[in-house]
């Protein structure tokens, strides 16, 4: 057998492979031949005892007769025992060839007679991957993170396919042939895995209980000889080989569609006197997001802040100066009309209320607000039901947001005509979202709350005494007496629960009023909005309201203006809607499967794949242009990951993909070390660039970006 080895690989010792136990097998079923009988047949004799002797006879009768081989089994043909010797040998001789061109070319730090699973974990870890020391495989987190785990202590970790996995600093001498870069614990950080901790779950890994008992184990130190999750039989070792195997296959989107990327700006880039806040350390955060290739950013243009002290008085100084300094690194930008209030929300790190004119008029006349059943107001954004009232200085709502649209077109008419704005997305609620406030916090709601409907301001209420004087039945001019509070589940109401009033004669017309109020003031805004921006594209957003999915009423949508029981289709209206003004849909729960342990989707019977899943067929059903962003702070490559995925769907027989993506959030965590190589990443497989650049030319030149 080694001078066949030799033949494969010339003069090389040092790059054979670990063939012993194979060489072993070869040789057991040459001596098997010969003497007849099986192995462990040929070790009974007389003197283990005449209950062993009877044993022996007794399985002696149930045995096969002899075959002219005089072997107790079918005797092998000479030709198929040379077919699978020479398969053998080639085997290993292109194994041996594979191991001898990584440690030569590719720097692999692999033993000597290292094997496939050797072979494997180095390619992970190349790939940015931790491998355990049972195959447990998953993206890698920061290097803070894994050491958080464990307290800040490196602990020694070896992966090969010995069973033997030791926990201690120093290696036990069996392990003198793993590599000094696993022995020392100063280089260990090269494997990115300083520690053994559990981790949590990525998209990619559905075994994630077991992984994570598994981690457990190998974290305390127990013996794991006897643990057949770890040892096993050959059958467990393969599927675990299968396995390592399939976890490392990420999709290739070279060569998909091109989808531009924009990143947001901090919300506070612009103060409340209109001015440009801190305009240097802009210009080189915006450096350094050029050389990533990104389309450009997205920046929020504050009702509040713009015409803040008097009706039409508009101030728009603070974004001539941050336009100009965007245009000056050739990027484009998506610009949000703003016209709710920021703070006290997930992610606000700032304060910009309403304008102050309108402040004044609500303390007069809070019904400008949208309002409770308990009669608490939401100063967040202004109530639908003043769309067409004169309430504001002598202009209704839709008005003073056409006026502002309006100015913004005017002022910055240089932008337009250059292509620079590329898209203006126009608030519609509170976010900026298309939906009813049904949630908020300062209320006291808290997921997974029901929510409750917010139509109970003297301008809403009228509308709805109207539809029902209209249906005929006057008495249905209320809101639902039996709909809970903010923190109710639908079990707990008379109208959410199964077989509830929401689907009753009044449940079903109110929740269609209730719906159409939401549908029409869309409607409105973005007529006028089409309008003022003729040309451009322009968009609206839909939250994703995924909690309570699962039950039949969807509780939480019906609160938000989403009339989506389980059995009518509550968003192609508002598709429908869209498609006739031309703009396109921004749906920002396409990523909430990255969500971890925080939420928990099966207690409050959520499913934010299947809303999404809906969502976005409503709106391809009607070759609507679909937008995204990420709801969640994202950094990592499973999480990068997630959203290309949803960005460009796998073997659609349509070619379906989003028209465009926005990244939250610029900041110095975004352009911060590894997590900006992992952006810059995620932002050539958005534009179906080949991933091939390496980590160093990129660290190199983020350095100069940043001096």
């Amino acid at each position: 057998m080694a001078s066949e080895m030799q033949r494969y690989v010339t003069n090389e010792d040092d790059e054979e492979m670990d063939v012993k136990e194979e060489d072993d097998e070869d040789e057991d079923e040459d001596d098997e031949d010969k003497n007849g009988t099986m192995p462990a047949m040929a070790g009974f004799d007389g003197a283990h005892g005449s209950s062993s002797s009877n044993m022996f006879q007794h399985h002696q009768q149930y045995q096969e007769p002899p075959t002219p081989c005089g072997g107790s089994r079918r005797c092998r043909p000479l030709e198929e025992k040379e077919r699978t010797k020479l398969r053998e040998r080639q085997r290993r001789a292109i194994t041996a060839k594979i191991l001898a061109g990584l440690r030569r070319h590719g720097n692999y730090n692999l033993r000597v007679r290292a094997d496939i699973n050797d072979v494997i974990a180095a390619l992970a870890r190349e790939a940015g991957w931790v491998v355990l020391p049972d195959g447990t495989t998953f993206p890698s987190k920061s290097h803070s993170q894994v050491t958080g785990a464990t307290g800040g202590t490196p602990t020694t970790m070896v992966t090969s396919s010995s069973s033997h996995i030791p926990t201690q600093h120093t290696p036990p001498a069996s392990l003198k042939g793993t590599p000094s870069g696993f022995q020392n614990t100063a280089n260990h950080s090269a494997c990115q895995m300083k520690s053994v901790f559990i981790p949590t779950s990525s998209p990619y890994d559905s075994s994630s209980t077991a992984r994570s008992q598994t981690s457990a184990m190998v974290a305390d130190g127990q013996d794991t000889q006897n643990d057949p999750f770890l040892v096993g039989s050959g059958d467990s070792i393969d599927k675990q080989v299968i396995d390592i195997h399939t976890k490392l296959q990420e999709r290739d989107f070279a060569g998909t569609p091109y989808i531009p990327v924009y990143v947001m700006l901090p919300l506070g880039v612009i103060n409340m006197k209109s001015e440009l806040v801190d305009a240097d350390g802009l210009v080189k955060q915006l450096r350094v997001l050029k050389s990533t290739n990104v389309d450009g950013v997205m920046v929020d243009c504050w009702w509040g802040i713009v015409e803040a002290n008097a009706p039409q008085d508009y101030n728009w100084n603070g974004y001539k100066r941050l336009f100009q300094v965007v245009r000056e690194h050739k990027l484009k930008i998506k610009v949000v009309m703003s016209f709710h209030e920021c703070g006290g929300n997930i992610g606000d790190d700032v304060c910009i209320p309403l304008p102050h004119w309108v402040s004044e008029i609500g303390r007069s006349n809070p019904d400008i607000y949208f309002t409770d059943r308990a009669g608490r107001r939401n100063p967040e954004c202004l109530s639908w039901g003043i769309d067409k009232e004169r309430v504001l200085k002598g202009r209704t709502a839709v008005e003073v947001y056409f006026d502002y649209m309006r100015s913004f077109r005017v002022e910055f008419d240089e932008f337009f005509e250059d292509g620079i704005i590329s898209m203006v997305e126009v608030g519609l609620g509170p976010c900026g979202e298309l939906r009813y406030p049904s949630n908020p916090v300062k209320h006291g709601w808290r997921y997974p709350g029901v929510g409750e409907f917010q139509c109970y301001d003297q301008y809403l209420l009228k509308g709805l005494r109207k539809a029902a004087e209209a249906r005929g039945h006057s008495f249905w001019a209320r809101g639902p007496d039996n709909a809970g509070s903010y923190n109710s589940q639908p079990q707990e109401t008379g109208f959410f629960c199964d077989g509830g009033d929401y689907d009753g004669y009044y449940g079903r017309f109110f929740l269609n009023w209730y719906s159409q109020v939401l549908v029409d003031h869309a409607d409105r805004v973005l007529s006028l909005a089409k309008l003022a921006f003729d040309g451009t594209c322009i968009a609206a957003k839909l939250s994703g309201i995924h909690w309570w999915y699962k039950t039949s009423s969807h509780a939480a949508e019906l609160t938000a203006g989403f009339y989506n029981p389980s059995n009518r289709d509550g968003y192609v209206a508002i598709a429908a809607m869209l498609k006739k003004h031309g703009a396109a849909l921004n749906f920002k729960c396409a990523e909430m499967s990255m969500l971890e342990q925080a939420v928990d989707f099966s207690e409050a019977l959520g499913d934010p794949e299947g809303l999404a899943w809906q969502v976005l067929n409503a709106a391809w059903d009607v070759s609507l242009p679909v937008c995204s962003e990420n709801a969640l702070l994202c950094h990592d490559r499973g999480g990068y990951n997630c959203l290309l995925e949803k960005a460009k769907l796998l073997n659609d027989p349509d070619g379906k993909h989003i028209f465009a993506f926005t990244y939250l959030r610029l900041g110095p965590l975004l352009i911060d070390g590894q997590n900006f190589m992992e952006f810059e990443r995620f932002v050539k497989r958005m534009h179906g660039e080949a991933v091939l650049e390496s980590t160093v030319v990129r660290e190199s030149r983020q350095s100069s970006l940043c001096a």
